[in-house]
């Protein structure tokens, strides 16, 4: 009821109109388009989440990855993020939304992506030029939480939210899942306390499997 292209594709036409030679703004069309990406058709409709994919790079290999899969595996649902964005492509993209939409949120890390704690150093850039452009809107981050270093200089930068994906709350069940390349268990743990001592608002997407996480 809230998506109907009628009403999406004549305001998608005119934002591509009105902004041109942004790379982050086709791929986000075509996230809208194809895959019927809410938050990105957030972005076209005015309102709400707008993503801001960041990373084609991951630094885990969870066997359920949205966006890339081995031929031997099945299928991913979408393609992956193919380049990294400027800054100029974020903010020209984030400061009118966040100016111009109701409940309006900027996000790094969406499902057409890696791990955007890889591309940290960006967002933290993208963050400061940002605020310098509105102090309107939320800034959050949707993260593996594998960096606890770049979870603080993100908070200190000016990021309002994250939210950490976890299959499980032990080490042992979390780890054949998500098959961490660069950290472990413990890093996420440490992003969780380093998120909520600097104040963010802290939240956890947490993947259901029925007799596994339903567990004490």
């Amino acid at each position: 009821r809230q998506y109907d292209d009628r009403i999406l594709l004549p305001l998608l036409k005119k934002k591509l109109s009105q902004i041109t030679g942004n790379r982050l703004l086709r791929h986000l069309r075509h996230c809208a388009v194809r895959y019927h990406c809410l938050a990105a058709k957030n972005l076209f409709l005015g309102r709400w989440e707008c993503p801001l994919p960041v990373s084609p790079a991951c630094n885990a290999d969870c066997l359920g990855c949205l966006s890339l899969q081995p031929e031997d595996r099945f299928q991913a649902s979408h393609e992956r993020l193919d380049f990294v964005p400027t800054l100029d492509e974020i903010v020209e993209i984030a400061v009118p939304h966040l100016e111009q939409a109701r409940e309006a949120v900027v996000s790094f890390g969406q499902g057409c992506e890696g791990e955007p704690l890889l591309q940290a150093e960006l967002i933290e850039r993208a963050i400061v030029a940002i605020r310098a452009g509105t102090s309107r809107g939320t800034l959050h981050l949707n993260t593996n939480g594998s960096r606890p270093d770049a979870i603080a200089r993100l908070a200190d930068a000016g990021l309002d939210s994250v939210r950490v994906s976890l299959n499980s709350a032990r080490a042992e069940a979390y780890t054949p899942y998500y098959r961490p390349r660069t950290y472990a268990f413990s890093d996420v743990r440490a992003s969780l306390e380093v998120a909520a001592a600097k104040g963010l608002f802290t939240s956890l997407n947490y993947l259901v499997f029925p007799g596994v996480t339903d567990r004490v």
